[in-house]
């Protein structure tokens, strides 16, 4: 490790990036009384990469802006918290408007004399960790998404409350679609894979769950959903839709990159919502979960995860380990290289998972699937 020597303690920095979700709080926490135990410093910089970025060497008011020691009084009951107590941003040094910024990184690592980084993040976050520990620093990568598209693990961080949440939100929203007789548009987030949609969808037993990976025919879905509400005995039915997906015949969102806010048109739900009502008059309800599927309190699962991941990093560097993502696969806490995650893109197995033409999961198989069915 660069920096201190392991036999003097060494200097951990953690980070969190990307979209906040529950469960990074254990995460954090399970980091720092692990690194504790073994006698070790732990700095966290505030604000993912860009506080990283934000911070002056030779100014110490900029250090202590966007950082923070971190000792047990400080993370004393943050996992029962949503979020992250670190604040978190979307950035990659690598593609700052001054250019590739990867050495002022470096130089502010070696100056507050941090070892190792762990850092928590999506894709975006982690492809950055990747490419830092390229450079010879050491890293440990954790992956955290309420997506669940990193590739490289079966879980990330912040999905199965992102789940939990969805279904909850799907099936209180029954009652109004209900009592109006309207067809339920349920969005959920989800830019690239549709597994938080297609998950949420089957357990909420819903009529039908349009994902991003296969491009919706509203020719053949607004019948199937008009069926659905004439057979359902009580004159509905509910529909979810990642915001991802594609209406056939409509070009590709590049709004989806941007915040909401930045967005210049609709989300699909409202464009499908739209589509169903002009093609059959039946009236819509149409809900964005949005942030609300991030929202609030760990789940047990993303706490345990959490927990499980941060012990694990901790002892990756204590055994002298580098370069890895911590990792799920198959049931089973593991890790992989920290690079893993730029091989590809993970997606929905829609060949074993999902009816292109019904517009529903299916399952060809249970026995010796995972738990999550990937």
């Amino acid at each position: 490790m660069k920096g201190h020597s392991q036999e003097a303690g060494i200097h951990i920095g953690i980070l969190t990036g990307g979209g906040d979700v529950p469960g990074l709080n254990a995460c954090i926490r399970a980091i720092t009384l692990g690194a504790l135990d073994e006698g070790w410093q732990v700095t966290g910089f505030r604000r993912g990469w860009r506080g990283c970025l934000s911070i002056d060497p030779d100014d110490p008011a900029s250090i202590e802006a966007q950082t923070w020691n971190l000792d047990r009084d400080r993370v004393r009951g943050i996992d029962r918290i949503g979020g992250t107590i670190l604040h978190t941003s979307r950035t990659d040094p690598r593609t700052q408007e001054s250019g590739d910024r990867t050495d002022h990184v470096l130089r502010v690592l070696d100056h507050l004399g941090i070892d190792a980084m762990i850092t928590l993040g999506g894709d975006g976050t982690l492809r950055f960790s990747a490419h830092l520990a390229d450079q010879g620093f050491t890293v440990i990568s954790v992956p955290k998404t309420m997506d669940n598209d990193v590739f490289g693990t079966d879980y990330c961080i912040g999905f199965s409350t992102a789940i939990t949440r969805s279904v909850a939100a799907i099936n209180a929203l029954r009652t109004t679609t209900r009592s109006h007789e309207r067809i339920g548009v349920i969005e959920l987030f989800g830019r690239r894979s549709g597994e938080t949609a297609l998950l949420s969808g089957y357990l909420a037993q819903v009529a039908r769950t349009v994902i991003a990976e296969v491009p919706a025919d509203p020719d053949r879905l607004i019948p199937l959903l008009a069926e659905d509400r004439a057979n359902s005995g009580e004159n509905y039915a509910m529909c979810v839709i990642s915001e991802g997906a594609r209406i056939s015949g409509e070009e590709a969102n590049s709004d989806l990159a941007k915040s909401a806010s930045h967005r210049k048109e609709g989300g699909v739900g409202q464009r499908l919502a739209r589509r169903i009502e002009a093609d059959t008059g039946i009236g819509t309800v149409v809900q964005e979960l949005a942030y609300l599927m991030r929202s609030g309190e760990p789940d047990a699962m993303d706490r345990m995860v959490g927990f499980a991941f941060g012990g694990l990093a901790i002892q990756l560097l204590r055994d002298g380990k580098k370069g890895r993502m911590v990792a799920l696969t198959d049931g089973n806490y593991c890790h992989v290289p920290i690079a893993t995650l730029l091989e590809q893109e993970k997606s929905v197995d829609t060949a074993n998972l999902y009816d292109s033409d019904a517009y529903r999961a299916k399952l060809l198989r249970i026995e010796g699937m995972p738990m999550f069915l990937y």
